[in-house]
């Protein structure tokens, strides 16, 4: 079957059960948008910004287990969207991009609207190609996806010249890709994982600590499983939220930066840790000098071979994906039939039971000026634990990672590597698409919702119901946190003196707003909030300014060198 060059990029997303693209068009991908148009089975949702529309790919693929999808065109098109793209590239989601070139023939000649995409995105994405041939889209698109998926998963970008998508070629789409330098491990090596048994049984002081990796190799229930097994207790970092219940009572909350007294001085003092689909960064173990400090056996589990001792230097790494290697380790023990002696950690877990009961995340609640964790603890309740909830960058990020409690995988959405203001509302878009009849939930700062304010008319172009959550304190303020810590309170440019009226902005966009500004309407305004099925409701929450972010590690410190909210 001869198709165009489009015709073929069209057919090989419909061959890979594409339900949406986010994109938006130009002059480099009208042949490819005309493909688009001419068929029914992948919806295109047109944003208003590139950024908007990686990020909301993201937030589908995030919430979904799928390969998010987007089109872009030439130039700034492509530009507007690297920074979406490393978003998705730091957090390893799985992704293909799409995106427009100027005809073969005006490669190198600076073009009209020309960049170099194959070598601006390198550094940020897993691979990416530029399509020379129109024999080749069809082979291309199906590599993309494999690469997107497999191993360590990661955003993958495929360039197509204007004129190559108005070539015809057969259309024969790939049944399978072999790539002959690329055979990501699947299984770990079992006597590395016998090894791994014998240390965890002879544990005194454990501590599993559990990352994304954790939700994107859907590891959740092993995990589980093994943590109930093991009588351990464990962590999740702000990636892996949601891979362990944070009801549970092993649980000890998220570590880091801002995670539990608890969770971070468990991970300092532990003489076994069991690290699964983690990587050991910055915002996790602090200073890693300190952290090496104490002396522990650490067993690693990863898909990547390059994260493994790569800032920690470990004893058993284990290379392979999550969910085999952590049923391969089930399996060892329930053929061996043993499991730890709880009285051999009983002790641990009386220490770990006091750092608890100093309560790190205690703050003081007031009845005439509305503190942000007792909104998301309203959140919360409101939705009983169950939404979907996205988040931008910045202490609002924070609260709700440490007061929304997340019992299943693939409920919190946010981004965790990069750090990207502007993140939550297209994430929640493309979470919302994926889940029409679910609730979702924003949770921004009037900082951040302004980098991609915008979409809120592709919300209303689509019918989206999306819940902003808006902690508003006037001010940017973790960069504000940070200057009254370390800044001696000179407040440089962290103030936000000229925001716009909200509740009119989103009335504006057809939407509804919301200003609270007393606690005691916090709650009757999310019940309220939550009942309209079919509409956007834009919440704006007039919040403390002065309420900080505890637990606190600072930068370039170890996790028991935490600040709590009792230190000052």
């Amino acid at each position: 079957m001869e198709l165009t060059g489009a015709e073929i990029t069209i057919r090989c997303l419909q061959e890979e059960g594409v339900e949406y693209v986010f994109g938006y068009p130009g002059g480099a991908v009208l042949h490819i948008y005309d493909a688009l148009f001419n068929q029914n089975h992948v919806k295109h949702i047109l944003v208003r910004h590139e950024q908007a529309a990686i990020h909301a790919a993201d937030g589908y693929a995030r919430s979904t287990d799928k390969v998010g999808v987007a089109l872009v065109t030439s130039g700034p098109g492509v530009t507007n969207a690297v920074t979406g793209i490393a978003t998705a590239y730091m957090d390893s989601i799985p992704m293909v991009i799409i995106s427009g070139q100027v005809p073969t023939y005006a490669i190198g000649e600076d073009a009209f609207q020309e960049v170099d995409t194959v070598g601006i995105t390198r550094p940020c994405v897993k691979h990416n190609f530029l399509v020379k041939d129109v024999k080749e889209i069809a082979g291309t698109i199906k590599k993309a996806f494999y690469l997107a998926k497999s191993g360590r998963p990661g955003p993958v970008l495929v360039d197509i010249p204007k004129d190559i998508s108005n070539q015809n070629a057969d259309f024969v789409y790939p049944s399978s890709v072999s790539i002959r330098s690329y055979h990501p491990a699947q299984h770990g090596d079992m006597a590395q994982i016998k090894q791994a048994v014998q240390i965890l049984l002879a544990a005194k002081r454990p501590m599993v600590y559990a990352g994304g990796g954790v939700i994107l190799s859907a590891a959740s229930k092993q995990l589980t499983e093994l943590v109930h097994l093991l009588g351990f207790p464990c962590t999740n970092t702000l990636m892996g939220l949601g891979g362990y219940p944070a009801t549970d009572k092993q649980f000890v909350g998220m570590l880091g930066m801002h995670g539990t007294y608890e969770a971070n001085m468990g991970m300092q003092y532990c003489d076994v840790l069991l690290a699964v689909g983690a990587r050991f960064d910055d915002r996790v173990v602090g200073n890693v000098e300190h952290f090496n400090q104490e002396e522990r056996k650490i067993i690693h589990i990863d898909i990547d071979p390059s994260s493994i001792s790569k800032r920690v230097k470990v004893d058993i790494p284990i290379v392979g994906d999550v969910a085999h290697v952590l049923d391969d380790l089930l399996g060892e023990l329930r053929a061996i039939n043993k499991k730890p002696d709880p009285q051999l950690i009983a002790p641990w877990w009386a220490q770990i039971n006091e750092w608890r009961s100093k309560n790190s995340l205690v703050y003081k609640n007031s009845d005439k000026i509305i503190k942000p964790q007792f909104v998301i603890e309203q959140l919360y309740k409101v939705t009983h634990g169950d939404a979907f909830v996205t988040s931008d960058v910045g202490q609002h990020q924070m609260w709700a990672a440490q007061y929304y409690k997340f019992d299943k995988p693939r409920r919190w959405i946010n981004s965790g590597g990069l750090g990207t203001m502007g993140f939550g509302l297209p994430a929640a878009m493309g979470v919302q698409l994926a889940h029409p009849n679910r609730h979702v939930a924003c949770v921004t700062g009037e900082g951040s919702i302004q980098m991609c304010i915008q979409e809120l008319s592709t919300c209303k172009q689509f019918k989206l119901p999306i819940k902003i959550i808006m902690l508003n304190n006037r001010y940017l303020g973790m960069v504000r946190q940070w200057q009254q810590f370390f800044h001696g309170n000179r407040y440089a440019e962290s103030y936000m003196d000229a925001l716009p009226d909200f509740v009119k902005l989103a009335e504006a966009y057809g939407h509804i707003g919301m200003r609270i500004e007393k606690p005691s309407d916090v709650e009757p305004a999310l019940r309220e909030a939550f009942g309209q099925n079919k509409q956007l409701v834009f919440m704006d929450f007039i919040t403390d300014q002065t309420e900080n972010v505890f637990p606190m590690v600072q930068g370039g410190k170890g996790l028991s060198e935490v600040i709590l909210s009792e230190d000052l």
